[in-house]
């Protein structure tokens, strides 16, 4: 019986990652790889597609520090 390994495209380099335990980064090639990714979604270059939420108990000035 032959076994395939699935493989995907890393979402940042899109160098080719095997879905095995022994690929540590997973669908990252690296770990550069995945930092940069988390990067992205921290500094919000990257979005999930949807409508921005208000919270109604939250006014403009209640995130500031010098109230």
């Amino acid at each position: 019986m032959t076994v395939k390994t699935l493989s995907v495209a890393c979402p940042t380099c899109e160098k080719e990652v095997l879905m095995t335990p022994a690929s540590k980064y997973r669908p990252f090639c690296s770990e550069r790889c995945k930092l940069i990714d988390l990067g992205e979604w921290a500094s919000e270059n990257r979005r999930i597609p949807g409508q921005e939420m208000q919270d109604e108990n939250w006014s403009e000035n209640e995130g500031d520090i010098d109230n």
